[in-house]
């Protein structure tokens, strides 16, 4: 990330970079596979961020 952006902006990017995660393995097993994918996640190309 480069160091020219204002904080909140900076935050808000963080944010969204750390939502676009998968989810982890124990939450898959602890729901025996029905939860599979994030409703947070985005692709960088697809989906752009309103900032």
């Amino acid at each position: 990330m480069t160091s020219r952006k204002v904080f909140p902006k900076k935050l808000r990017l963080s944010k969204e970079l750390k939502a676009a995660k998968p989810v982890p393995a124990w939450i898959m097993a602890k729901t025996k596979g029905k939860v599979r994918r994030s409703p947070a996640r985005r692709h960088w190309r697809r989906t752009k961020i309103k900032i």
